[in-house]
């Protein structure tokens, strides 16, 4: 009798997850990957050091999630402490950063990548490079050889869709699979840790890539953050804007106004920032503002946004200064996004990831429908799901047969 033959799409970090947990079991094991390598996002990520995951507390951690319940089991069974042990076995050390971020000590991602796919060729699982797949029909996928410029079509027993969503389209997560499935068990894709839009004047000009440093943000009725934020030509970008795309997505989508909010002197009162303010004749504006610890990046903002009828009026420029209101347009196209929201809808699939209209077919990573900050989130949860798939695949074939 011959082995079970199992398809894998995508050679990213959950696609390869799934191989991992196949190779434990007697299958016929294929991965097709349209680009020239494996994990290309993985890499790029990784090249200004490899955020893995987080270290802190696993019921905060889950709670980054926007599908925070759908998501649980599997975060919670390979977390953090797991990805550690994981990488160890590979022969990569970690180590946690002040932040909470997890990263190998050697901080780059090619190192684990080549540990990681050296131990998957050695289970015997074949990797086609270059390979395209054009059409996915019951459990027949249509693939085309991108060297040879050839096609050819092969059944599976089963296949696991890793195929991404649709930012960095450029290092293989182009959206294509979508054509594949209904558009019912969709949620359309939308920009996810990116920056947000702002039409500066030319008096914002100076300051672009500058930071707005240890500043509060928030979104009307939200958590405030801290950290810092650059000023871009199109608008606002950092880390501490990303923690907040959700609430605004959230405003968009029902057509209202985004504002993001700013405190940008955290550590003073409104009282103590309104007497540093007072007019004083023998300082200009700009030197009063400095003294009560306004840099150049954030005085231009101030100026920028807030009406100059009220420079003069300590307190209530103070006010501003602590709950400075930012009208935004909108968000930066999604090809420039971290990640992205949206994608194949929970009530589509079981619990073991498998789709309801296609009992063959598993999906995982960023294809599904889920959203988190930076900070080692996405990663994780691709590994989890890539895993839950595996397995998900293993109950599947060793039930049918």
């Amino acid at each position: 009798m011959s082995k079970p033959k199992i398809a894998i799409i995508g050679a990213g970090p959950a696609g390869l997850m799934a191989a991992e947990v196949l190779a434990q079991y007697d299958y016929e094991l294929h991965v097709y990957e349209q680009k020239p390598s494996a994990a290309r996002k993985f890499l790029m990520a990784g090249k200004t050091g490899l955020n893995i995951s987080h270290a802190e507390n696993i019921t905060q951690f889950i709670n980054r999630y926007d599908h925070a319940e759908w998501l649980k089991p599997w975060i919670e069974q390979w977390d953090a402490t797991w990805i550690q042990a994981w990488m160890k076995d590979l022969g990569i050390e970690s180590y946690v950063g002040s932040s909470g971020r997890i990263f190998p000590i050697e901080m780059k991602a090619a190192p684990l990548l080549r540990a990681w796919l050296k131990r998957l060729a050695e289970h015997g699982i074949q990797f086609h490079y270059r390979h395209q797949v054009k059409d996915l029909i019951d459990n027949q996928l249509t693939i085309e050889n991108l060297a040879e410029q050839t096609e050819f079509s092969e059944r599976f027993d089963a296949i696991v869709l890793a195929c991404g969503a649709v930012s960095w389209s450029r290092l293989g997560s182009d959206g294509a699979w979508q054509q594949w499935l209904d558009s019912a068990e969709i949620e359309p894709f939308q920009a996810s840790n990116a920056g947000v839009e702002r039409a500066w004047s030319k008096f914002m000009q100076p300051v672009f890539g500058e930071p707005l440093k240890r500043v509060d943000a928030w979104v009307e009725g939200g958590h405030k953050s801290s950290g810092d934020i650059v000023i871009t030509h199109y608008g606002l970008e950092s880390g501490l804007v990303y923690k907040h795309g959700r609430a605004l997505r959230a405003l968009s989508k029902q057509n209202n106004p985004m504002f993001i909010y700013l405190d940008l002197l955290p550590d003073q009162t409104v009282g103590q920032l309104a007497e540093k303010l007072k007019p004083n004749r023998k300082q200009s504006t700009s030197n009063l503002w400095r003294k009560a610890g306004l840099d150049v990046a954030k005085s231009n903002l101030l100026r920028e946004v807030v009406d100059k009828a009220l420079w003069n009026d300590p307190l209530v420029l103070a006010k501003q200064i602590k709950s400075l209101k930012i009208e935004l347009n909108g968000f930066r196209p999604i090809e420039e996004a971290i990640s992205c929201a949206g994608g194949i809808k929970q009530t589509m699939l079981t619990t073991e990831l498998q789709l309801k209209s296609n009992p063959s077919i598993f999906c995982c990573g960023e294809m599904l429908d889920w959203d988190a900050p930076t900070g080692g989130y996405l990663l994780t949860a691709c590994f989890a799901t890539g895993r839950a798939a595996g397995y998900g695949v293993h109950r599947y074939l060793h039930t049918k047969n």
